[in-house]
């Protein structure tokens, strides 16, 4: 059962075939670099929003009565749609052959996300991201889709039962038990990669029967000639395009040049799942600048009532209400809260880098200020990118003024606000779920 480096001609122009598979190869790498560049400016920007320091200034209980009254002449509403940035790109043309019936999946196949992972039984690495990927599976059984396809490299050394085991997983979908033998192949990869050939065959055939399966049958099918051709092709097709390492993940269709720990994944899934949620225009004008809003945040520690400026800062007010009544608010978390500075929510991806869809200006008005607790404002990357997040303050923050669209005012329930669970994303760190937004339901009067 040795497995040794399969044969292949190059005649026939293989070898001219080959080198060009590498140059578009390393061209789709090239945009894909290019594409990442800009979704780290932005996460950079968004990280720049935050002050670097808490501020010394003194807290004092928030205003219940002065709500301003000046109406200032707004300028003139500015909103765009766009093709969302971070949010990831959607699917496009890929070097990589498309998901057939032939091809090992989990998750629905209407996922917003699907990962095409080319990985090796034998690789640690490979074992490591599997389970990475269960983790996955178990958070989004909805929203992500998970493709596992061969490349056995069987001639790297420390690789030789590779080949072996791929082929007893394909034996195992036989039986009904593909997903089971690959789960139980990385989950004990420590027991059976050392082995030699013969006690490895012993092993697979304990391992079939603790899995219920026919192990003469499972031997059997493992020297099926399709079985052992598919393995094969699974390893040429590998070794001919260029795959540098295992595992290598395409989301998808595009190649993933970045980290492949939980955290860096969890982010791009969620970020996916919120594109299904999106919207493709900006909101229709569902309020009246002449009335009185109202909004009741109801939270796991209670409710916060906000008072909107409408005159002031209609199209923040506007989509606020829009999102508001569309539901944007319901059951998402305050995922950023720094005691005495702000905390901040709107983020249905929980990511802190999630947007509805469409993005609008600043509105600016010299009436208002960061001169107390409770001032509630939009976040933003620049003056042109407000979208769905803000964030209430805890203190007054005068270094704010003049950069972020205030909207309004929280008039009742700093207690609950203050009460919230800390929460401070920092890059690779895992935090527990942040406090609970509820639902969000508007006053008008």
């Amino acid at each position: 059962m040795g497995e040794g480096r399969p044969e292949r001609s190059e005649g026939q122009g293989e070898g001219r075939a080959r080198n060009l598979v590498k140059l578009t190869m390393k061209k789709e790498i090239t945009q894909h670099v290019l594409r990442n560049t800009l979704f780290l400016i932005l996460l950079l920007s968004l990280v720049a929003c935050a002050p670097s320091s808490t501020p010394t200034a003194t807290l004092s209980p928030p205003p219940t009565q002065n709500i301003p009254t000046a109406t200032p002449t707004p300028a003139e509403p500015t909103c765009g749609s766009i093709e969302t940035l971070p949010t990831p790109l959607a699917e496009g043309e890929s070097l990589f052959p498309p998901i057939s019936a032939e091809d090992m999946t989990r998750g629905p196949a209407d996922a917003a996300t699907t990962f095409v992972i080319y990985a090796d039984f034998q690789d640690p690495a490979s074992a490591k991201f599997a389970r990475v990927l269960n983790e996955l599976r178990e958070k989004y059984p909805d929203d992500l889709r998970i493709v596992y396809r061969d490349f056995p490299m069987v001639t790297n050394p420390g690789h030789e039962k590779a080949g072996h085991a791929a082929r007893a997983a394909h034996a195992a979908n036989l039986q009904g038990k593909y997903w089971e033998m690959h789960d139980l192949l990385f989950e004990k990869q420590d027991e059976w990669s050392s082995l030699d050939g013969e006690d490895f065959a012993v092993w697979l055939a304990e391992a079939a029967s603790a899995l219920g399966m026919d192990a003469e049958k499972l031997a059997e099918d493992m020297a099926r000639d399709e079985i052992v051709a598919q393995v094969r092709d699974a390893f040429v097709f590998g070794d001919e395009i260029g795959i540098p390492f295992t595992p290598f993940l395409l989301i998808n269709g595009r190649i993933h040049e970045g980290l492949i720990d939980f955290y860096t994944l969890d982010e791009i899934v969620a970020l996916y799942a919120l594109g299904e949620r999106q919207f493709t225009a900006c909101p229709p004008l569902v309020i009246d600048p002449e009335k009185e809003y109202l909004a009741i945040l109801e939270t796991e520690k209670g409710e916060i009532t906000i008072q909107f400026y409408p005159q002031q800062a209609p199209i923040a007010v506007n989509s606020f209400v829009f999102l508001a009544n569309e539901g944007w608010f319901n059951g998402i978390t305050f995922h950023r809260v720094l005691p005495g500075i702000f905390a901040e929510s709107g983020d249905p991806s929980e990511t802190g880098q999630g947007n509805p869809g469409y993005f609008f200006k600043n509105e600016v008005d010299p009436s208002l200020a960061f001169d107390r607790p409770g001032v509630v404002a939009m976040k933003n990357v620049g003056g042109e990118t407000n979208g769905s997040q803000f964030f209430i303050t805890y203190a007054p923050l005068p270094a704010y003024d003049g950069k972020f669209t205030i909207f309004g005012q929280v008039i009742e329930g700093m207690d609950v606000l203050e009460a919230l669970s800390p929460r401070d994303p920092q890059f690779g760190e895992i935090l527990p779920p942040g406090d609970l937004l509820l639902n969000v339901t508007i006053e008008e009067r």
